[in-house]
């Protein structure tokens, strides 16, 4: 899950919340950072970074490292008050983390000789080179980097809100920090039922994770007697994922070992199936042309997700309202001072922070490069990757670049009885997910010092 938001998602149509808003105000606006306010109606600077996610501060902070920039001559623009390690989020709706330790400060991860301009963004103007604010100052910029993340727009199924807010009904998602608490205590009050996952068409944030959570979630319910993988109808709890997509995963080699996982384990595929509507206990999906109506004891659910407003409506964006940027060197299809990674960018890959890592330095390199008058020289393959936890104490750790071709770190590697397998859950990736990665993201990725597979940079 990637982490990365600069204006408000929807737990109802008319309350905005975004994946990083403050856990304690679940459904109201969140606050803002205590920093001082930057008044006035005209501020320049060299470059200026929309977005304070994972992408924005591992952008903004390697650019900082090269020494080639004054105080203040970057600036990063973001609303929130809190900053939320988003793939650790999966390990809360398992009972394996408390949401508060995958949180910090906003302002605190942010360098002081960077700008931090805690509002929102109401509008790109990349024709005028320049961006305005919430409050209505402009910014002007020689280069902009947008990367605000996308939103989560939980009214898009419809009754959603209204579950998800109701702390009473079975129904819940990892995927917001006012709503991922609620994951694991519905999961352990299920004690007998039908319980149901889904996985909405689109685009979403990290494309293993709704699984991820139903994995853990069987895992619980076998270790507590509830679920029999060997025969599903002898058990207290029935299990079905219910995804959109016609398969288990995008990628076909680890799709395949999913498969089998699913069939092993006595899951129910409803394949094709896309959520539109919860009401009371039953969900409501359309498959093609017809509506498809299940009910359920317990149902998580993957809300629907989409570009930021003002990214959609500006002149930076293509037809389905993403960044547009050559998928090679992340520069703007349309305006050579405007760039783009993460989940709001249009490349071709799937959206974790793990594609931040590998797609950061090249954006980084070819914005100086373009600084110095060059042509982008650095290209992005595509790489990502997607730790699947599978149950509790094993990840199948998915690395891929464009086409779903695999490009694996630990692959090939000489293990007792042969070579290392990536599409082997196993233990060694579990804790690379679950201790690993959470260190490595606060100490390292957000200040510009992470490179993923490549290991530690400057």
């Amino acid at each position: 899950m990637s982490s990365s938001l600069v204006t408000k998602s929807a737990l109802t149509a008319a309350t905005r919340a975004a994946p990083r808003a403050a856990l304690a105000v679940p459904l109201s606006r969140r606050g803002f950072a205590s920093v001082a306010p930057v008044t006035g109606t005209s501020r320049s600077h060299r470059i200026v970074v929309v977005g304070g996610g994972a992408a924005g501060l591992s952008i903004s902070h390697q650019l900082l490292r090269t020494g080639k920039f004054s105080p203040e001559e970057i600036a990063v623009i973001d609303p929130a008050q809190y900053h939320h390690y988003q793939p650790g989020w999966t390990l809360v709706g398992g009972g394996l983390k408390d949401p508060l330790s995958l949180r910090r400060d906003e302002a605190s991860l942010i360098d002081p000789k960077l700008k931090f301009y805690n509002q929102a963004v109401s509008q790109l103007s990349p024709e005028t080179d320049s961006v305005t604010l919430a409050n209505g100052d402009k910014i002007g910029y020689e280069h902009l980097v947008v990367v605000p993340g996308i939103e989560i727009t939980y009214d898009k199924i419809k009754g959603l809100p209204e579950a998800l807010a109701d702390p009473s009904a079975p129904v819940s998602t990892i995927y917001g920090a006012h709503t991922v608490s609620k994951v694991f205590p519905t999961i352990e009050k299920l004690k007998r039922g039908q319980a149901i996952f889904t996985q909405p068409a689109g685009v979403i944030k990290c494309a293993g994770a709704p699984q991820k959570a139903m994995w853990l979630a069987l895992d619980h319910w076998k270790r507590a007697g509830l679920y029999n993988p060997s025969n599903p109808s002898s058990g207290a709890i029935q299990i079905a994922f219910a995804t959109a997509l016609p398969a288990m995963f995008g990628v076909p080699k680890y799709s395949a070992r999913l498969e089998e996982l699913r069939k092993e384990r006595g899951v129910e595929g409803l394949f094709a199936h896309d959520l539109v509507e919860v009401n009371g206990n039953k969900a409501v999906f359309a498959k093609g042309e017809e509506k498809v109506t299940r009910e359920f004891d317990l149902l998580h659910v993957v809300p629907k997700m989409g570009p930021y407003a003002f990214v959609k409506n500006s002149a930076v964006a293509d037809a389905a309202g993403f960044v547009d940027v050559n998928q090679a060197t992340t520069q703007s299809n349309k305006f050579k001072n405007v760039w783009s990674a993460g989940d709001a960018s249009s490349l071709p890959t799937s959206k974790t922070a793990a594609a931040i890592t590998a797609e950061a330095p090249v954006l980084v390199g070819n914005l100086l490069r373009s600084l110095e008058g060059k042509e982008p020289a650095l290209e992005y393959d595509g790489y990502t990757s997607c730790p699947l936890v599978t149950e509790y104490g094993k990840v199948m750790l998915a690395e891929f670049k464009y086409a779903g071709v695999p490009k694996e770190t630990f692959g090939g590697l000489p293990i007792v009885g042969g070579a290392l397998d990536q599409g082997t859950p196993r233990r060694a990736f579990y804790h690379l997910k679950k201790d690993f990665f959470p260190w490595v993201y606060f100490n390292a990725m957000v200040k510009g010092t992470w490179g993923g597979p490549k290991g530690w940079k400057f």
